[in-house]
């Protein structure tokens, strides 16, 4: 039972520490744009400064997790990202925005990932690699979709009957309310966490020398595995920063309202927790980087037809099928790159470290893509700017399918 309540608090937290700096915006782009009267520039500049500060977390909380226990990292992460909703919740300026995204980058990414992940591994044993990663996100996805539409239905009722006639000053403090739900929320998840977790991780250094060590960080940067899982999850995540155009583009090419633009957003959420666990359960059962090759062509594929513009102008709900498309490609690929971690023999006890080195370079779509999709948006208004994200989206995945059939080719055949 125990066993099964880490993994529930695991999955509630990985969601629940990004509600704030990235989901909120994911749901309600058109909303956010309007009521901090900023342009898609202007937050990916902040999205930026939150990457610029992540890289660096990255590297740096690989060899915490390899030191200290994931309870107490993960639940400082989340309460201080937390308190960082009581300063949104003023509607700062765009210079407060890009402090608080800053410092987001740090409680949300050093206290908190490779923590999170190194205990998702160590979850699943050596037999449950891709079951164990599948399930944390794809219980992220559940529940960050349980989250989206209880959010949607919280602000549409704060709303007149028509969200179209709304004023900015009604919609200004429907949105208000949500940031104020999803900050109580991770204050709670916090508890819950330290609660939940064990004090210490459950294969902790046999020598439990306090001290901090780079040994890890240096076997895994020699390994060419890692690098090339790096590109895999730049790739991947390229189109994961993607999904936050999904809101916007429904209300530019089918003329969604702001409700009905964060339900399309909110439908992402839930191809995301059915699509993200069947993923792992199926990597355990061929591989992870089968999975991973089947979900770039998927992605690429999806991204290309949006890109194309032979959907524009169309029947919505050819728009919407191509959305959900894309969304597997994505989500099956989050679900399992870090189980070609054991597929590329990395030791465990390594495990932070070696996350650390692949975040650094894997998430830097962090750092730039927040601004490429400001620039693209914003110099081509309409449908055209969402052509230009979806071209860059389809040629990351090409480059992702040519490093997956990388990776098998030099896999070790036999992995510990």
């Amino acid at each position: 039972m125990r066993h099964i309540a880490v993994i529930i608090a695991l999955m509630t937290a990985g969601e629940s520490v990004f509600l704030l700096p990235f989901v909120l915006a994911r749901i309600f782009r058109p909303t956010l744009l309007d009521v901090f009267e900023i342009t898609n520039l202007e937050l990916g500049v902040a999205f930026s400064t939150y990457g610029i500060v992540a890289i660096a977390a990255y590297f740096a909380g690989g060899p915490l997790a390899d030191r200290y226990s994931a309870r107490s990292l993960m639940s400082t992460s989340l309460v201080a990202t937390g308190l960082g909703g009581v300063v949104l919740t003023t509607i700062p300026s765009t210079g407060v925005m890009n402090v608080l995204w800053g410092v987001w980058g740090a409680t949300t990414v050093l206290l908190f990932w490779s923590a999170m992940l190194r205990a998702t591994r160590e979850w699943g044993g050596d037999q449950a690699q891709g079951r164990a990663y599948g399930l944390l996100d794809g219980g992220r996805g559940l529940i960050g979709a349980l989250i989206a539409s209880a959010a949607v239905f919280l602000f549409a009722k704060m709303l007149p009957v028509d969200p179209a006639i709304a004023t900015l000053e009604q919609r200004s403090e429907a949105f208000t309310s949500v940031i104020w739900c999803f900050t109580g929320f991770i204050l709670f998840v916090a508890a819950l966490v330290f609660i939940v977790l064990p004090g210490e991780s459950p294969k902790v250094n046999q020598d439990r020398n306090p001290k901090l060590s780079l040994v890890g960080v240096k076997a895994s940067i020699k390994m060419p595995t890692i690098w090339l899982q790096a590109i895999i999850v730049v790739c991947a995540y390229v189109g994961y920063k993607a999904t936050d155009d999904f809101s916007l583009l429904a209300r530019d090419a089918l003329g969604y309202d702001d409700v009905q633009a964060g339900a399309i957003s909110t439908l992402s959420f839930w191809v995301r927790a059915v699509t993200a666990i069947s993923a792992g359960y199926l990597a355990d059962r061929t591989e992870a980087s089968r999975v991973i090759l089947w979900g770039f062509i998927l992605l690429t594929g999806g991204s290309a037809l949006i890109a194309s513009g032979a959907l524009f102008p169309g029947v919505s709900s050819m728009l919407i099928a191509t959305i959900v498309t894309t969304s597997v490609g994505v989500y099956a690929l989050r679900g399992v790159y870090f189980a070609l971690l054991a597929e590329g023999a990395v030791p465990v006890a390594f495990t932070g470290s070696a996350i650390g080195v692949i975040s650094l370079v894997g998430f830097t779509p962090d750092v730039f893509m927040g601004p490429l999709m400001g620039v693209l948006l914003d110099d081509s208004p309409g449908v055209l700017g969402h052509q230009h994200v979806f071209a860059s989206v389809a040629a990351f995945g090409l480059v992702g399918c040519m490093a997956t059939v990388a990776f098998r080719r030099i896999r070790p055949e036999n992995p510990a």
